[in-house]
């Protein structure tokens, strides 16, 4: 693609700059692919040059022309110290970028939805990939999981990958047939403008807590970073799918009023387009009723937790909202399965106590993973959690204070403490909860808590949920919830026999 093309229309702002590159001939070079790492360049290759937190990529801009780039991306004011290159200067060249990457790969799925939030963001697109599959669309996900269709995931695991690397998975997905996507919208993906070109027709958000805030600093911050969503990434002719519950709605209802945007709400508030009543606890699942247009449809899920079952109807408004008829989504639900590590029944101690592994690694997100569970636990309830290292650090004493307050038995332990000092971490939970066990050791903590268990009890292993390492100091190790919970289980099976 030339890079005349790959400027034209972006962001519609008039650069003097772009004329002086036209007078060259430097529009007319073909640009063989774009990229923001300048390891990465290839011959033909456009480097984004993009100042961040850590490193600053006008630093390697020699390096990218060295490895063959003929463009260079950067801030206004950039002395690129070379003369053979086009240098496309811009006040927003991350926007510009994924903005260059969707017009240089340029297919998408038909429908795209995207979802933000704190929490429940994972299982609600799932649960969106899942319910447009069963109906009969060639769907998938995109985000933590990685990309997931229905023939299992693949790739990293990204909340929301850099734009290149997104804008290249849609043309791959489009390519091979998949005409609907929901995909997982981070604050960090949004403030960074990665998502910026996607076509977003839905837009959907769920709730907003606590978090992020060692990158945000403020929660306002953090709820304008989501609010970009409603503001520039949905299309004018979208819908926004906003939580009745959460009074962050109400802002995000007049962004979206504001560009005519259509707004649907879901949840339990009496004026909610898809509300949720009549909900109670089964002794597999749950069960609800969704009203709609005047109109309710019962529900019945073999999920665990009332949280599942709001993220299942965040899920139900934006499938109907993408065109499918509410009567067969609700055909539908009764088959959801549980999401990987999102609540997932990993293994049941030989006198029947189920152990679930859940991703909550937040305090609001470990507070509604509890709530949700008791309703279903006749006996104690156990937790063992900790916290991550190198992270924001205002959430420990409050995950501490809620695991107390809300489980029987409470296990601190490692997450990835990364290179914090694992036993300061510790301690600042502890000091909220100073009657909980300290182990240190995640699989000791697991086994101690798994050892405990009556028949009529249940144990939450929380903060890593799908997770498959642990990483302490700069090494990352093997780890993995389950297995761990799975081969302590089999070795009291062996001492049971």
């Amino acid at each position: 693609m030339r890079l005349s093309e790959l400027i034209n229309g972006d962001l519609a702002r008039r650069d003097p700059r772009t004329a002086s590159l036209a007078a060259s001939g430097a529009l007319e070079r073909e640009i063989a692919g774009l990229t923001a790492d300048s390891r990465d360049v290839k011959p033909g290759f456009l480097f984004a040059a993009l100042s961040g937190s850590t490193l600053d990529g006008r630093k390697f801009i020699t390096d990218a022309v060295q490895r063959g780039a003929v463009a260079v991306l950067t801030e206004d004011g950039t002395d690129p110290g070379e003369t053979d290159i086009a240098l496309i200067a811009d006040d927003n060249p991350r926007r510009r970028l994924a903005l260059m990457a969707a017009r240089f790969y340029g297919r998408q799925p038909e429908t795209v939805a995207a979802v933000t939030g704190t929490s429940g963001k994972t299982s609600t697109v799932e649960f969106v990939r899942r319910i447009w599959a069963a109906l009969g669309a060639k769907s998938a996900s995109l985000g933590t999981l990685g990309i997931t269709t229905d023939t299992g995931s693949e790739g990293p695991g990204l909340t929301t990958p850099d734009p290149v690397a997104l804008h290249a998975a849609l043309a791959g997905l489009a390519d091979r047939g998949i005409d609907h996507l929901a995909m997982e919208a981070s604050s960090h993906g949004l403030d960074q403008f990665r998502l910026d070109g996607v076509k977003v027709g839905i837009a959907a958000f769920l709730n907003l807590s606590h978090e992020h805030l060692d990158y945000h600093r403020t929660m306002a911050d953090y709820l304008t970073a989501k609010a970009g969503l409603f503001e520039r990434v949905l299309q004018p002719d979208g819908t926004a799918i906003l939580s009745a519950d959460a009074p962050q709605s109400a802002e995000l209802a007049e962004i979206a009023a504001e560009r005519g945007i259509r707004v649907l709400t879901f949840g339990r508030s009496g004026g909610a387009d898809f509300r949720m009543t009549g909900w109670e606890p089964t002794a597999t699942g749950q069960r609800f009723s969704i009203t709609h247009a005047g109109r309710s449809h019962a529900v019945e899920l073999s999920l665990i937790g009332a949280f599942q079952a709001m993220n299942v109807l965040a899920a139900t408004a934006v499938t109907v909202a993408s065109g499918a008829d509410l009567e067969h989504v609700v055909g539908v639900l009764a088959g959801l399965e549980g999401v990987r590590g999102r609540m997932e029944r990993a293994a049941q101690h030989p006198n029947g106590a189920p152990i679930f592994v859940d991703y909550a690694h937040k305090a609001e997100a470990l507070e509604t993973v509890l709530k949700a569970i008791r309703p279903h636990v006749a006996g104690a309830l156990h937790v063992v959690f900790g916290c991550g290292g190198d992270r924001d650090r205002g959430k420990r004493p409050i995950m501490g204070r809620t695991a107390i307050e809300l489980a029987d038995h409470v296990y601190v332990t490692d997450d990835n403490p990364r290179t914090e000092d694992p036993a300061a971490i510790r301690a600042e939970i502890m000091a909220t909860c100073p009657s909980a066990a300290e182990i240190g050791d995640r699989t000791r903590a697991i086994e101690t808590a798994i050892r405990s268990l009556g028949p009529e009890d249940a144990l939450i292993i929380a903060g890593k949920g799908h997770e498959t390492y642990q990483i302490v100091g700069t090494e990352t190790r093997d780890f993995d919830d389950r297995d761990a919970a799975r081969a302590i289980v089999s070795a009291l099976l062996g001492d049971v026999r």
